[in-house]
């Protein structure tokens, strides 16, 4: 059922109109006398059709119009002008004001007809373009989510397959990814660079897929020669995620080359200082330490909660950006959860 709202102030006009509207079939006319009232009407609730007479007292028909397409949801309605008479500036006004056709008295039956069918129907055909373009946009953020989902699942098992040949576990990367996003939200990073930074930290030693096993997995503390051969780790993991289309793999391969940049220039393999180490690597680079601390590894016990806290905020200006390490303290009650929720033994791989 179409509604087709009508405002004039005349009585006989209106009862005219509504039995035009009547003989149309499938339309219902909606009658105000007040031009104030039948905006208001318009702009609580979506007619199919407004038909609206030009001299009314209060608001005329041009003010009524223009009232109208600035109501949110009301710029494409249509709207049909009646006029008493074929003034050419009172109808250029009308249209720009935003006027979709007009009719003149007084009102023919067969062009009423006409006129009100036709709008009604481009009307139709209007809004069903609008629920298939909505509807379009629906089918592709479901393909678009799909296809994040699939690239976030490989994102996890290449971080997987890098922790298999470490001492480190896959509960690490869960956490120091948290971690991350912490420090940047305390950081008023954006929604988006949270979510990404997120995504992307779980990547940060993807490089040790290149690194022997006897250098990796040697319990004790290695040679300078092994430890030059373990630093190559950042940059291997930069040439293997460089160059994708991808944004997760742009930020991972920075986090990979950078998260072991030291505050002071004293870190590697680049040997940066300060704002020159790009921001996320310089969030992971707490995020990582500190759950390094936290944690059991072959050579080494884990650290109680406290020292492993007061080693990062030791190290400000130092191994740590001071920012970062303020933002991580800032919310240490919030990682503490996080080392609780994801434990070595029970893994999830909702990132």
């Amino acid at each position: 059922m179409n509604r087709i709202a009508i405002v004039d102030d005349s009585d006989i006009n209106l009862v005219l109109l509504k039995a035009l509207v009547g003989k149309l079939g499938d339309c219902e006319a909606v009658l105000f006398q007040e031009s104030p009232k039948g905006l208001q009407w318009c702009s609580e609730n979506l007619p199919d059709l407004v038909i609206v007479d030009y001299m009314m007292p209060e608001l005329d028909g041009l003010e009524f119009i223009s009232r109208l397409r600035k109501v949110p949801g009301r710029d494409e309605l249509p709207v049909l002008m009646i006029t008493a008479n074929d003034d050419k500036d009172v109808r250029y006004q009308a249209l720009d004001l935003g006027a979709t056709d007009f009719l003149t008295k007084p009102v023919d039956r067969m062009e009423f007809a006409a006129r009100v069918r036709n709008m009604l129907s481009l009307n139709t055909s209007r809004r069903h373009l609008a629920d298939r373009a909505s509807w379009l946009a629906e089918e592709v953020s479901k393909a678009t989510s799909a296809v994040h989902a699939r690239e976030q699942e490989l994102l996890f098992r290449m971080s997987r397959a890098a922790e298999f040949r470490d001492p480190e576990t896959g509960a690490h990367i869960q956490r120091m990814a948290h971690f991350s996003r912490l420090i940047a939200a305390e950081l008023a990073l954006s929604p988006a660079d949270q979510t990404l930074i997120l995504q992307a930290a779980p990547m940060h030693d993807v490089g040790k897929i290149g690194i022997p096993d006897a250098i990796l997995l040697k319990p004790g503390r290695l040679t300078a020669e092994e430890f030059a051969i373990m630093k190559t780790h950042a940059s291997i993991g930069f040439e293997l995620l460089d160059g994708s289309e991808s944004v997760v793999l742009q930020a991972a391969a920075e986090i990979a080359v950078s998260h072991h940049e030291k505050f002071d220039g004293s870190g590697y393999p680049q040997g940066l200082r300060g704002a020159e180490i790009p921001l996320f690597g310089r969030i992971v680079a707490v995020a990582d330490v500190f759950d390094a601390l936290v944690s059991d590894r072959p050579y080494k016990r884990q650290w109680p909660t406290e020292k492993a806290l007061a080693y990062v905020q030791n190290g400000a200006g130092g191994h740590f950006d001071p920012q970062c390490v303020a933002a991580f303290l800032a919310r240490q009650d919030e990682a503490l959860e996080i080392r609780a929720r994801f434990q070595d033994e029970a893994l999830s791989e909702d990132l």
